[in-house]
């Protein structure tokens, strides 16, 4: 008969808190993109998560230049943060039916994790949450924060926040109505179900691969 192993059990370590980071918003302290994202985020913080947020004047970076030294601190930082994060969140304003060029410079930044041990945004859920005060720029704009998630192997979660600004959408930093606070609590969900998933399945694939057996 088997003696009881005496290692800890591997449910007891995947419990410990997933690490998410938030990106987006605009130079524009308290803008739409950025209320949602950080209500979004603490969802996450709610369900159990750490959170890092890199919004406003963090997002203004250097223009991105590959081979060059990373000696930005907040850039350095950003990319600490990701290296390690279980899930990301990220959140653009529609500008002109598409992205900020803020955010895009953020993305190209990620090229500094392409020789880490998880490549890029590798094995992360990536939830996607897009403000515009057009429905037409929602789509598109939508359409192309998924397709450089993909670029960078990262995983858009199933649901996406797409929300009309002019509407009105936030009072005191709280969404408005339950749509909104529907919509970006989805997003927090999934991405945070998704990343308690990868860690347990990362946690048990390692001490698999170190088992003598």
């Amino acid at each position: 008969m088997n003696e009881p192993s005496s290692e800890p059990c591997d449910i007891a370590v995947v419990q410990r808190s997933p690490h998410i980071v938030g990106i987006g918003g605009t130079m524009r302290q308290g803008s739409g993109s950025e209320k949602a994202l950080r209500y979004a985020l603490e969802t996450a913080r709610k369900l159990g998560a750490s959170i890092e947020l890199f919004s406003g004047p963090d997002l203004a970076l250097p223009h991105y230049e590959p081979g060059h030294k990373l000696d930005h601190p907040t850039a350095a930082r950003l990319i600490s943060e990701l290296n390690r994060a279980d899930g990301v969140i990220v959140a653009s304003p529609g500008y002109h039916g598409s992205i900020s060029g803020l955010l895009k410079n953020v993305f190209d930044y990620m090229e500094e994790m392409r020789t880490g041990t998880r490549v890029y945004l590798e094995g992360r859920a990536v939830g996607c949450i897009v403000v515009a005060n057009g429905a037409q720029a929602l789509g598109s704009t939508l359409a192309t924060v998924r397709s450089i998630v993909h670029a960078l192997r990262g995983w858009p979660t199933p649901y996406a926040a797409t929300i009309l600004s002019s509407s009105g959408i936030f009072q005191d930093g709280q969404p408005a109505n339950s749509d909104v606070a529907n919509a970006l609590e989805i997003v927090a969900n999934e991405v945070f179900t998704f990343a308690e998933m990868s860690k347990a399945h990362q946690i048990i694939g390692q001490r698999r691969r170190a088992s003598p057996n």
